[in-house]
């Protein structure tokens, strides 16, 4: 028993809405299932409207498992992932400069003792201490 053209007309509209990413009574996804609750019709009533289910089955040949709700959502987390690894390793990058930096301070401060140790034991104070204040700390 075909269906009536109010029905044909109510699912070749909810299947416009739908190929169109645009459901409105649905969560988007591209199934038969979707297509009756989208036009408000039964399961049974989209089989027994050939017409309009070969023309999905042409529109459809492979169903889309995703909704355009769920590739939004896809893209977004795949582009935060992008940036988070472009920071990560940003950051790594500045950890490293960061070390070599603090290696090079204790290397000098070091070697700054040793120098006043040289000088103080040869009874000749060549390096003069900076007093812990002066108009250049302000």
């Amino acid at each position: 028993m075909p269906v009536s053209a109010a029905t044909e007309k109510k699912l070749r509209e909810a299947m416009a809405r739908l190929l169109a990413g645009e459901p409105l009574h649905t969560d988007g996804a591209l199934t038969k299932e979707n297509l009756a609750r989208e036009a408000k019709v039964s399961h049974a009533t989209v089989h027994r409207a050939e017409e309009v289910l070969a023309e999905w089955d042409a529109k459809v040949a492979r169903p889309v498992l995703r909704t355009p709700g769920e590739v939004q959502r896809d893209e977004t987390i795949a582009d935060s992932r992008k940036r988070l690894r472009e920071a990560t390793t940003r950051a790594t990058q500045l950890q490293g400069k960061l070390d070599a930096l603090a290696t090079v301070t204790a290397t000098l401060y070091y070697e700054n003792l040793e120098l006043k140790k040289k000088t103080s034991v040869q009874g000749q104070r060549r390096i003069a201490a900076l007093p812990a204040s002066g108009p250049w700390l302000e």
